[in-house]
Parts: C-alpha cells; sequence; structure tokens
C-alpha cells in the first residue's frame, strides 16, 4: 500500500517551498495580464538573450493549462453528453470526428481575425486565439477517451448504483469518473503533449501581409530558426525541457499516482509510493490548517441546517445536487421532449449540411479543375508519409512498450522517463533532424516521415504500454504455468491483449500525423524554407498568403478523407478488436 510519512506539527520548510511557489505563481500572472491588456502589438520583437527565457515559458505554460482546462471542462460535458443522450449522440459523434480532422492552421484564420475584431485595442483577442488554436490539439482526444470510458462502464456497477438509490450526480461521482479517471489521465497527458507539439506554430504564425508573434517559448524557438542562431536554440530547448520536467514533477506524478486507485484490481508495492510534491502537500502545516479549518465550518453548516447526509460532503455538493435535481425535474415535466430534440438537431445538421454545400459549390466554381488535382495529388504524398510514419513508430513502440508495461518494476523507472521525453515538442527539434538528415542525403520529400514520426509515435506507445499494463499478473503466471514458452507467449497472449490499445493508438497517431503535416512539410533550416511536396505544405503555404478559397480546398479535402478513413479502415479494425481480441472483465 502507500507509504505514509510522519507529518510535521509545526511551520517548515515544504511551508517556505509552497509559499514561495504561489508567490511566484502571483507574480507572473500580473506579468501576463499585464501583456494581455496592453495595446495590439502583432510584430512582437522577441528577445534571444536567456534573461528573457524565464517570462517566456511561464507565458507558453500558462496558456497550455489554459487551453488545457478549457479541453478538460469541454470533454466532460461533450463526451458524458454523447455517451448518455442517445439520440445527440448520432450528432456529436460525427461533429468530433470532423473536428478532430481539421488541422491547426484550419481555425487560425477565423479564431485570430474573429478576436481581434472583437478586441481591437488589446493584445486579449490574439492571446485567446492562441489558446484557441492550442485547445484544438488537445481536446478532442481527451473527449474520446472519457466517451469511451462512460459507454464501457460495466453493467454490474450500473446496476449497483441504481439498486443503492445513487442520484445522477452521485453515479458520475461515484461510479462514471473514477472508471475513466486512468484513461482521462493518461489522455491527459497525450494531449498536453500535443499542446506544446504545436506551440510554435500558435505563437508565431503569418496571415497574409500580417505577422503575429506572442511573448512565449514557442515564438522564443522560431525566431531562433529563422535567424540559425544554434545558442538560443540550445538554449531555447534546454528551457523547453525544463519546463516538461517541472510539470511533470508538480502536476503529473502526482495526478498518475492519484488515479491508480481506481484500478480494478490490487496496485503492487513496489508501484503504489507517493511522489515527492504528494508527500510535501500533506506535510504542509498550512494546508492541513486550510483543511482542518474547512471541515470545522462544513460541519458547522450542517449541524445549523440539521442536514441528514454526510458532514463531508453536504456543503460542498449541495450546489451540484439541486441542479441535478433540476435536470430530473425537467426530464419528467413536459418541456422534456426527446422527439422534440431530435427534431431540433436533424434540423441543424440539414441546415449546416446546406451551408456547407453552398460555401463547396462556391469553390468549385471559383477553383479551377487543375486546382483540384493538384490538390488531390499532394493529399496523396501526404498519406502515404501519414502511414510511413506510422508504420516506421509502430516498429519500436509496440514491443518497447509491451516489454515495459508487462513489468511493475520498469514501469516505475521508465514511465516518468518517457512522459518527459513524449511531452517534448518535435518542431523544436526539426532543424536538428533536418541536419542530420541531409547529412546522410535524405531530403524532405522522405525525411518528412520521420519528422512526423518523432511526434505522433507516443500515441502507440503510451495506449500500448497502458494495454500491457492492463494484463493481470494472475494470467500471465497462469500461462507460465501450463509451460508457454516466451515466444508463444507474445503471440497468444500480450499482443491479442494490446491489440485493442494498439488500434487506439493507431488510430490516434495516424490524426496526429495528418496534424503534424503542416509542420513537417514546411520547415525552415538555417534560415531557408524546406518543403515537401504535400497538401500540409499546401495548407501552410495558403494560410501564410491569406489565399483562403485554397485554403479552404485543402481543408475540405483532408476533412473528407480523414472522417473516410475513419468510418472505413479504422472503424473495421476497431469493431475486430472489440469482437475478437477483447478481454470480458
Amino acid at each position: 500500500m502507500y507509504r505514509h510519512h510522519v507529518r510535521k506539527q509545526s511551520f517548515g520548510w515544504p511551508d517556505l517551498l509552497m509559499l514561495s511557489l504561489i508567490a511566484g505563481l502571483i507574480y507572473g500572472l500580473v506579468g501576463l495580464f499585464t501583456h494581455w491588456a496592453g495595446s495590439t502589438s502583432t510584430t512582437t520583437q522577441i528577445d534571444l538573450s536567456p534573461r528573457a527565457l524565464p517570462k517566456y515559458a511561464f507565458f507558453s505554460m500558462m496558456r497550455a493549462v489554459g487551453a488545457y482546462m478549457l479541453s478538460l471542462g469541454f470533454s466532460l460535458v461533450y463526451g458524458y453528453t454523447a455517451a448518455k443522450l442517445k439520440r445527440s449522440e448520432r450528432i456529436l459523434i460525427p461533429l468530433l470526428d470532423i473536428l478532430q480532422s481539421v488541422p491547426v492552421f484550419g481555425f487560425l484564420p477565423s479564431l485570430v481575425l474573429g478576436l481581434a475584431a472583437i478586441f481591437p485595442n488589446s493584445n486579449f483577442g490574439v492571446e485567446l486565439a492562441c489558446i484557441f488554436m492550442i485547445f484544438t490539439s488537445q481536446a478532442w482526444n481527451m473527449t474520446f477517451s472519457f466517451y469511451s470510458s462512460v459507454r464501457s462502464v460495466p453493467q454490474d456497477l450500473g446496476e449497483v448504483g441504481k439498486l443503492v438509490g445513487l442520484s445522477w450526480f452521485k453515479r458520475i461521482r461515484y461510479i462514471e469518473l473514477p472508471f475513466s479517471a486512468i484513461g482521462l489521465a493518461w489522455n491527459s497527458l497525450m494531449s498536453m503533449a500535443g499542446g506544446w507539439f504545436f506551440l510554435t506554430v500558435c505563437e508565431s504564425f503569418k496571415l497574409g501581409n500580417r505577422e503575429y508573434r506572442l511573448p512565449g517559448i514557442g515564438a522564443y524557438m522560431a525566431e531562433a530558426i529563422e535567424r540559425d542562431d544554434s545558442r538560443s536554440m540550445f538554449y531555447g530547448i534546454l528551457a523547453m525541457s525544463l519546463i516538461i520536467i517541472i510539470v511533470d514533477f508538480l502536476f503529473w506524478r502526482p495526478v498518475m499516482a492519484w488515479v491508480r486507485k481506481f484500478q480494478m484490481e490490487e496496485i503492487p508495492s513496489d508501484v503504489a509510493e507517493l511522489p515527492f510534491v504528494t508527500t510535501l502537500l500533506r506535510d504542509s502545516f498550512i494546508l492541513r490548517f486550510f483543511r482542518v479549518s474547512l471541515r470545522r465550518k462544513e460541519r458547522h453548516v450542517v449541524a445549523q441546517n440539521k442536514m441528514m447526509v454526510a458532514p463531508d460532503e453536504a456543503p460542498r455538493f449541495q450546489r451540484f445536487q439541486k441542479i441535478a435535481e433540476a435536470f430530473q425535474h425537467l426530464k419528467k415535466s413536459r418541456l422534456w421532449n426527446p422527439a422534440f430534440f431530435e427534431k431540433m438537431g436533424i434540423i441543424f445538421t440539414i441546415v449546416v449540411t446546406l451551408w456547407m454545400g453552398t460555401r463547396i459549390w462556391e469553390l468549385v466554381r471559383v477553383l479551377q479543375l487543375g486546382d483540384w488535382v493538384r490538390i488531390w495529388l499532394h493529399l496523396g504524398l501526404t498519406a502515404l508519409r501519414v502511414f510511413g510514419a506510422v508504420l516506421l513508430g509502430s516498429l519500436w513502440t509496440i514491443p518497447v512498450a509491451i516489454y515495459v508495461g508487462k513489468s511493475a518494476k520498469l514501469t516505475r523507472i521508465f514511465q516518468p522517463i518517457i512522459q518527459v521525453v513524449a511531452s517534448f515538442p518535435a518542431p523544436m527539434i526539426y532543424p536538428l533532424i533536418i541536419g542530420l538528415l541531409l547529412r546522410f542525403g535524405i531530403g524532405i520529400e522522405i525525411g518528412a516521415s520521420i519528422l512526423m514520426m518523432a511526434g505522433v509515435q507516443w500515441y502507440v506507445f503510451f495506449n500500448v504500454m497502458a494495454g500491457a499494463m492492463s494484463i493481470t499478473r494472475d494470467l500471465r503466471d497462469t500461462m507460465t504455468m501450463i509451460g508457454t514458452g516466451s515466444t508463444s507467449l507474445w503471440k497468444k497472449l500480450y499482443l491479442p491483449a494490446v491489440f485493442p490499445a494498439l488500434i487506439t493508438g493507431l488510430i490516434t497517431a495516424a490524426g496526429g500525423a495528418w496534424n503534424a503535416s503542416i509542420v513537417a512539410e514546411y520547415v525552415f533550416y538555417k534560415g531557408n524554407l524546406q518543403t515537401a511536396t504535400g497538401i500540409g505544405a499546401l495548407i501552410s503555404q495558403y494560410t501564410v498568403e491569406a489565399n483562403y478559397p485554397m485554403l479552404a480546398a485543402c481543408l475540405i479535402v483532408m476533412v473528407f478523407t480523414v472522417v473516410g478513413l475513419n468510418q472505413t479502415l479504422w472503424r473495421w479494425l476497431a469493431e475486430m478488436s472489440e469482437s475478437r481480441f477483447r478481454f470480458e472483465r
């Protein structure tokens, strides 16, 4: 079980460290809000001195955290609605499939121009646009994870909840959220890495004749790459590595340790240790003082109101319970008419489809046949790179992830290291990779697949490792006792057991590769633009040129292709994995 430490009874160094962190956070937030409220400036000068890196790193981290909080809230609401309301599911899931197929640059023009027009006298609009662009690289993966987890809650748990009379909110709190916690935590980690991946794109970009740069480590790296300043690139990579290590140390390790308590089997003693930050918070005199004071206040409120509920729960969840009761009352009233909402959803879908059809017809009339042929040819080359990147990444991630995931000791050792490496944004080291590839005579046409693989291979790795971790020790021991050799063990147990998780990883990796094409096929190296023939390079080029008709045409073709692959190839593989290789609980 968890290792408990002796709690201190007085003010000590954990409190000093916590107060220092809070003071630094407040100081940084004041600087960030001052910048947001400042006058609009699209040509922010990026200081490449190392002194500017702490401020830039903090600004970038706050944008990523803000985008993650939006993504988490969106995932919980959208995923739960899609999983519980069957009529809404028919619209919400295809819509989510379309949204995740649109690359970051697909949202860029409308977000930047729209928000800049709403906030013309401050940097607030451009900052919001940056956060929303990072949001588009994080939210969809988390939403699909939560939706799938809620749908796959074992029927036994649901029946127990009904038998004990759990309300709508308590079923979410005690059954569905705990059951989804592990998958949501892992996918949150991968989504956060996806946000870091597009940091250089979101903080420094061109739109027509206007260049937008926000003070941040992504813009710092983009400036260093453009100037071919190796020293500044080294400082930027070092600062980004420190950010990822700090975030992993302060946040992800405690989160991953916390979600272990929701596993369906007993946690091995060799991996069930609390991280340092968790023990630090447990030893904090200030936090313990506030916890005790809050509990006393809650008990006092309960005693005054004479509420027949648990003392620690009533004040905290009273508001949510009222919302749940109002929702239940609405469902019983005449205002709640599922057929009406279904018809409204159908009408909305028809209106959106007709509107999209008219826009596509206008593009068909404006563009030449040669333009469409060019887009489809570039799409085919990018598709080859996407599948090449996924295949190359799978060759090493599958065996290594299984080997690490099936061993609790190796998981404890390598998981934090892999989390940090996977979170590092690959575009920041693209110039280094391109230089290495050119030295071996590999051009950007082939090298773009390697650049894609640098970022998307971790989707396969984490999903396969999670699948390997779900193989119980009893099952492995049973296979070993009946004389199964190591080769047969891999063929008959490990590979079939991780196959559903592998398909999920391949789907997310392929989606990530399509999005990564916009930066992997359009790279600056030593001040020169290196472009590969592909639709990702076309999207980047037309965004810079503000050629909106061609940009819209490229996005439409990419969305139709990605959605078509999801509904055919990937859906067939997912259904096969569920029917043939799923272990029943």
